[in-house]
């Protein structure tokens, strides 16, 4: 009886790592690469907090330029990895074509939705995060003016700044809020010179909080900001570590958090289909407080922020989303 029970109890065990064994995660980063800082980095790291806690490995790819999308997806699916999580909206077009030629492979793709059986859309209300971030930026200035410099001129970078329009106009109707943006392409995400450019002229004009919703151009914006002593604002990662003391917050977007789920999911046999929408009640955004900025977020400027935060997840304050209608009222 013994020898059947502890026979049962090696068969399960194996079990249980053929199924582990049987899951071959893949991650395709976006333009900017692993390391910008920014969104890339995030997801890179919720695949790295997955392989630590499951032992796991992954397949990983960074993209030089959009010609290499579909191939990348297609050799990967072709080489039975699955899941396989693409990290940004441009992947869309090659993930409708691959995910109908491999129907049995799973997909996930962040920031965009594609209708498939086999695709998991992850989005964020980032106009959430944003909002709580504009608030901030709107107690800490000094001249009643903020601004925003965006990566590529498209809906859902104007999704961040109509959050945090909105949320700097609710601290004052006097608070001027300036915006402008890198590019129309791809190659908006990764010029961290020409952000730093546009943030020096907003500055110029005024401006004394910067926030950037750019990727790697990001890190120019971030610069600049520092340089002329005023604040910037980091986004999707936790970037107040890049300019210590002259990042009064970073938006948080949990692409990490996306990814880990996405990938132990599918090793718990667990991995589901359809639309995921996370915003402050999920914990998908948020804003950054640790050693680096403490010292700028003055307890009346948290106890503030906290309030708007719980009054957004009561359904209390209403804030408006620019992919739902293309224009911002604030």
């Amino acid at each position: 009886m013994k020898k059947t029970i502890l026979g049962l109890f090696a068969f399960s065990m194996m079990s249980a790592t053929a199924l582990a064994a049987d899951i071959k995660p893949a991650i395709i980063y976006d333009l900017g690469g692993k390391f910008d800082k920014s969104f890339n980095e995030a997801a890179f790291n919720g695949a790295e907090k997955f392989k630590t806690e499951s032992g796991i490995e992954y397949r990983e790819f960074e993209i030089a330029n959009d010609a290499q999308r579909e191939q990348a997806l297609r050799r990967f699916a072709s080489d039975g990895n699955s899941p396989i999580v693409m990290a940004g909206f441009n992947w869309a077009a090659s993930l409708e074509k691959i995910a109908a030629e491999y129907p049995d492979t799973k997909f996930a793709i962040i920031d965009m939705v594609v209708e498939k059986p086999n695709v998991k859309s992850i989005v964020f209300k980032e106009q959430e995060g944003s909002y709580l971030v504009g608030v901030l930026a709107a107690l800490a200035s000094k001249s009643k003016t903020v601004s925003f410099v965006g990566g590529m001129d498209i809906p859902l970078i104007h999704k961040f700044a109509c959050g945090y329009v909105g949320g700097a106009k609710s601290v004052g109707a006097d608070v001027k809020v300036l915006e402008a943006y890198t590019g129309t392409t791809p190659d908006a995400w990764n010029d961290p010179v020409k952000g730093g450019e546009i943030a020096k002229s907003q500055i110029d004009q005024g401006a004394d909080v910067v926030y950037h919703a750019a990727g790697g151009t990001g890190v120019g914006v971030l610069q600049a900001a520092a340089d002329a002593g005023k604040l910037g604002i980091g986004v999707d990662s936790n970037q107040n570590m890049l300019q210590p003391g002259k990042v009064l917050t970073s938006m948080l977007k949990r692409v990490d958090v996306a990814v880990y789920d996405s990938f132990m999911a599918a090793k718990n046999d667990k991995f589901e289909f359809g639309i995921s929408n996370l915003g402050l009640k999920e914990d998908g955004v948020g804003y950054a407080l640790d050693e680096n900025n403490k010292a700028l977020i003055t307890p009346e400027m948290h106890d503030t922020v906290e309030k708007v935060k719980t009054d957004i997840i009561a359904g209390k304050v209403q804030v408006h989303d620019y992919m739902s209608t293309e224009s911002c009222p604030y």
